[in-house]
């Protein structure tokens, strides 16, 4: 097993530094360049989109709002990526690694952008509401129904199975050092108890479809972040007179300035663009797959609502998981994930905080869970309506998040770098020649706000658009159409 372990491991560091990393930051500097600086630019735009109100549902329910959808996507990305994966970084990649996490989320936005306003142009009707994602960006936009099934299948196993493997994993090993800090040990069932409760849960609400995973996402997901944002606020306001110099060793780490017991300026690029992209997902095609069930007026409200969702997770959340480990003198060079950030809090505040901070992993986890598991849903969705095969998948994203309860951490987070690497490429493939799209919707949303205009696209608008599902024009939108 560890000899396999190896061999992923070191297949992943040439994967993600020779391939997946240059081929991100060159298609998003494109798009950052091509679309004006939009992931900045707009950045007052991104807030008002966020809180758009829904469309009105064909069939008399409630739609999911862009807020919502931006709470699944945030219920996907804030979770053990921002926790631990950042952890990991700082581990294996020294401070440095935060410097390159922060530029490639300011870069990676705009990819975010396109993704996701593609998501939604090209969604279709499901059961009254919407689904979509890059699969059927790929089916409808470019006509490659054989490049969705990729996809579709690629995803599933990434989110639906791999990664949910990582979250429960998490959520026991942040439980084990948990009770172990008591001064007691975990005893043997424990790992194994949690698992099945973690499934029991997860059960209750997957199985009310995609509104019930909604709300809870916008229930737990802002109430979640705070509660660590807090603590994290608390690190810095003690540690005040330490920022500056802190900041300063970010930046000469990132550089090779400096050296640093996990390598050079190579290990913190690898490191902190590997882990930011595991937890902010730009470019990765899953937050797409939550953008396009939003009911907006326009394409592009959404695909800014999930931009600053990248903002929220890099920025905010993964910045203070760097604050906090980094001003607790961390020992670099081990992966030890969760429990450094854990250790991190203990020593700022003592044991109490180890405790609280379990409970904000496993929040933060479940919804993850929640996440991910919609995600795959949405993608067996593309592959088949058949309604055994749907019961068959949540049977096995079920067994699988059991399995990564009592499982290797090591080898679940290396085969996640793996499939992950693999979803990108598909998914930057696709927008790559899509992106001509996203641009004139980007045209027509900027034409109709500089008349002071709420936006709304039909498809109409832009007749030379193909493949387009749904944003049928009523009488009322021609009448709009034809004044501007």
């Amino acid at each position: 097993m560890e000899a396999i372990h190896d061999a992923i491991v070191a297949f992943n560091d040439t994967f993600w530094l020779y391939l997946i990393i240059p081929v991100l930051a060159l298609l998003s500097l494109y798009f950052t360049v091509r679309f004006g600086l939009v992931q900045i630019r707009m950045f007052p735009e991104m807030v008002r989109a966020m809180f758009s109100k829904p469309e009105p549902a064909e069939d008399g329910g409630k739609q999911v709002s862009s807020f919502q959808a931006f709470a699944i996507s945030a219920a996907a990305r804030i979770g053990t990526g921002n926790i631990a994966g950042v952890a990991t970084a700082i581990a294996l990649g020294g401070p440095g690694a935060v410097f390159w996490m922060w530029v490639m989320a300011l870069l990676v936005g705009a990819a975010s952008f396109v993704e996701s306003t593609l998501a939604q142009v090209y969604k279709v009707r499901d059961r009254g509401g919407f689904r979509g994602g890059p699969a059927y960006y790929m089916q409808h936009g470019l006509r490659a129904r054989w490049m969705g099934v990729v996809f579709a299948v690629v995803i599933t196993v990434t989110f639906g199975l791999t990664f949910n493997a990582v979250q429960s994993n998490t959520i026991v090993g942040a439980v084990v050092t948990s009770v172990e800090a008591t001064g007691a040990g975990a005893p043997g069932w424990l790992e194994p108890v949690l698992g099945l409760l973690l499934v029991g849960l997860t059960a209750l609400i997957v199985f009310g479809g995609v509104r019930r995973i909604a709300r809870t996402a916008q229930l737990l997901v802002p109430f979640m972040a705070a509660i660590y944002l807090i603590m994290g606020l608390v690190v810095v306001a003690l540690n005040l007179d330490a920022i500056p110099g802190l900041v300063a060793q970010i930046i000469g780490h990132a550089f090779g300035f400096q050296e640093i017991a996990a390598g050079g300026v190579g290990a913190a690029i690898v490191q902190g663009v590997r882990r930011g992209m595991f937890s902010n997902e730009a470019g990765l095609g899953s937050a797409p797959n939550a953008g396009a069930t939003a009911a907006v007026s326009h394409p592009v409200k959404q695909g800014l609502a999930q931009t600053l969702g990248v903002y929220v997770d890099t920025l905010l959340v993964c910045s203070t998981t760097a604050f906090i480990v980094l001003l607790s003198h961390p020992v670099y060079g081990e992966n030890r994930g969760a429990t450094m950030t854990q250790e991190a809090l203990e020593f700022q505040f003592g044991t109490w905080s180890l405790h609280l901070l379990t409970l904000v992993i496993l929040l933060v986890a479940f919804t993850s869970v929640l996440g991910n598991y919609f995600y795959g849903e949405s993608n067996v969705g593309f592959l088949t309506r058949n309604r055994a095969v749907l019961g068959g998948y949540k049977a096995v994203a079920l067994v699988v998040t059991f399995l990564g309860a009592i499982g290797s951490s090591d080898l679940v987070w290396s085969l996640a770098d793996t499939t992950m690497g693999v979803m990108a490429l598909v998914n930057l493939a696709a927008i790559a020649p899509l992106s001509g799209v996203a641009l004139k919707l980007l045209r027509d949303y900027q034409q109709q706000r500089a008349q002071g205009l709420d936006p709304v696209f039909t498809r109409d608008r832009i007749p030379e658009l193909t493949g387009v599902q749904c944003w049928e024009p009523t009488t009322e939108d021609r009448d709009r159409n034809a004044v501007t």
